[in-house]
């Protein structure tokens, strides 16, 4: 695409708002439109054109959308694709089911309009630096004709796969983030029956995870196999597997000293060797 691309942005909410002031700096300029005319003034003032409809968005050559469930995304692309020209990328930023854009995807390819869901991580702090990662479901030259114009509010964009695979990325990567929320609410639990500090224990999470970055530290691998001993993570997952299997049966045995049952502790000494690709320690030769 050329750096006159015209933008369009449908749902100015927490994020989409601060995602569509990034796009005001867009040689093609874009324009926006909510249902709430007070979402879209600040925009205007950015250097936004507001549209009176859906509709009038549709003239754009890339159309961000983001709204809240899969009913509003097909009802907003139903409204787009009666106006939009063959060419027209619309971008489906909601995290809806997997199955919405693909089938989007097909119903609209005979128009030549391409559905591209393209879910966001990293929340509204990261949206007004610029600095989301975008997980892109299109195909390959459809990415790639709009990453130019994906990264003026994005710090990472990815390409996910085909039109579907975006969301299921998405979905992955917020099945980490919540089971860990559970997994920080266990730790909590414990450290209070153990009589500490939570307010003490949170401060030191989040100053020793912004050094050694949390769970993702781990998601190195190019598969799920078992690892042969090799391979050039064997040895250094080795030491991470002793150091958890260790510190995990001795939280497991404070929570049987202060009478606090800890399910998900126990599944992660049970399971983290088998994820890490290694044998279990009590199983080792």
């Amino acid at each position: 695409m050329t750096d006159h691309v015209k933008l369009g942005y449908i749902g100015l909410g927490n994020m989409g708002a601060p995602m569509a002031k990034r796009m005001t700096q867009s040689p093609g300029g874009v324009t926006v439109y909510d249902i709430r005319t007070e979402a879209m003034t600040p925009l205007a003032e950015a250097g936004a054109s507001l549209a009176d409809s859906i509709a009038d968005v549709a003239a754009a050559d890339i159309v961000h959308v983001t709204v809240l469930d899969d009913a509003q995304v097909r009802q907003v692309v139903g409204e787009l694709a009666g106006h939009a020209k063959p060419g027209t990328v619309i971008a489906i930023h909601s995290t809806i089911r997997d199955t919405t854009a693909a089938e989007l995807a097909n119903e609209l390819k005979p128009q030549g309009i391409h559905i591209v869901d393209a879910p966001v991580s990293g929340g509204a702090a990261a949206a007004e630096k610029g600095e989301l990662a975008t997980m892109v479901g299109a195909e390959r030259e459809v990415y790639e004709r709009i990453k130019p114009a994906f990264k003026q509010w994005a710090g990472m964009v990815v390409h996910a796969g085909e039109p579907g695979a975006g969301t299921r990325m998405k979905l992955a990567r917020n099945m980490l983030t919540f089971t860990s929320y559970v997994a920080a609410c266990e730790a909590m639990k414990l450290a209070e029956a153990a009589g500490l500090d939570l307010q003490a224990l949170g401060r030191v999470v989040r100053h020793t995870d912004a050094l050694t970055s949390g769970p993702g530290a781990i998601m190195v691998r190019d598969d799920m196999k078992d690892l042969e001993p090799e391979h050039f993570l064997y040895q250094p997952f080795l030491h991470t597997r002793g150091l958890g299997e260790k510190d995990l049966s001795l939280a497991l045995a404070l929570g049987d000293a202060v009478s606090v049952e800890l399910p998900l502790a126990r599944l992660a000494y049970q399971g983290l060797a088998a994820g890490l690709g290694l044998p279990h320690t009590e199983k080792e030769a």
